[in-house]
């Protein structure tokens, strides 16, 4: 996807949507604990609507500093026990002994939890702010890894930065961060979300050369609240392509058109994806479904 031109243009190896038939793909969906009993219906909701795509694992945040501990480990155990499809809990080392997070972890494996998204983890006050090591905590992801692995044979996903992370010093020190993680024992990376379908490939292709063999999975983000993702982006390191701004410029009180954009992006985003081979997906719902679902629809997943 040229950032010149959108995602509209036509581009050499780009497939037509492949909507047309079924898809074997593998889908995953991302959900955060809910914090009021609205939240909680709105999330239940969500979740009775994707079920049926039979996604390979549900996972659910951490919030930042751990504040949402109980709560992650209350929806993944009812993700779990309700839907019968694995579910992944969100751990980081943020303001927490080794001790306390190997705890937490033995927790998640005597209730069945298999599956551990192992992340460093935001600063307890959120994105953009500094990190510190926690004394006698874990340094880093790839640390955490290593010791999950330890305490029992989880499978363990682990973040990845197609346009790096804001604090690393450069791309290839980012990299080298994602293969001490990988080295350490994780199975699979699941990308930051982005916008230019170029930024994964190349990104792919380098941890590939770098000698990172698991699967690399993209985070699709779909886009219904610009100035929403346009900051998250700014905190992340994502950047917001031009086009992007100009196709929701002036929506700002028009909801409906907002999401039909939304999905358009998203859709031709995979497509792209899809004709460079790619067959999994990581969608970042911010526990809504219909997106998704639309999404997932024009892949070719349907509920079964």
């Amino acid at each position: 996807m040229s950032p010149d031109t959108g995602p509209l243009s036509s581009s050499a190896g780009a497939s037509e949507f492949p909507a047309r038939a079924p898809q074997r793909l593998s889908v995953s969906f991302e959900f955060s604990p809910p914090r009021t009993e609205a939240a909680e219906r709105t999330l239940w909701e969500t979740v009775t609507r994707l079920t049926p795509l039979q996604p390979t694992f549900f996972s659910v945040t951490y919030g930042a500093g751990g504040s949402t501990r109980q709560r992650t480990h209350e929806t993944v155990a009812r993700l779990k026990s309700e839907t019968g499809i694995d579910a992944a809990a969100h751990l980081t080392c943020v303001a927490a002994a080794q001790g306390e997070i190997d705890d937490v972890a033995r927790a998640y494996w005597d209730a069945g939890i298999r599956h551990i998204v192992a992340l460093r983890g935001d600063p307890p006050g959120g994105m953009g702010g500094k990190y510190s090591v926690h004394p006698d905590g874990y340094e880093n992801a790839a640390a955490l890894v290593a010791g999950l692995k330890k305490i029992a044979n989880f499978q363990i996903s682990v973040a990845g930065y197609p346009e790096k992370h804001p604090d690393s010093a450069d791309a290839t020190a980012d990299l080298e961060n994602l293969k001490r993680k990988i080295d350490a024992g994780a199975d699979r990376c699941i990308t930051q979300f982005f916008f230019d379908a170029d930024d994964f490939l190349r990104f792919r292709d380098r941890a590939a050369a770098a000698g990172i063999h698991v699967p690399i999975v993209p985070g699709i983000m779909p886009v219904s609240n610009f100035q929403g993702i346009a900051k998250m982006a700014g905190l992340c390191g994502s950047k917001v392509p031009a086009w992007l701004a100009e196709m929701f410029k002036g929506l700002e009180d028009d909801v409906e058109t907002r999401r039909m954009i939304a999905a358009t992006v998203a859709g031709d985003l995979c497509r792209r994806l899809r004709a460079e081979d790619v067959d999994q997906f990581h969608f970042y719902t911010l526990n809504r479904a219909d997106l998704t679902f639309a999404i997932c629809h024009l892949l070719g997943v349907r509920p079964r």
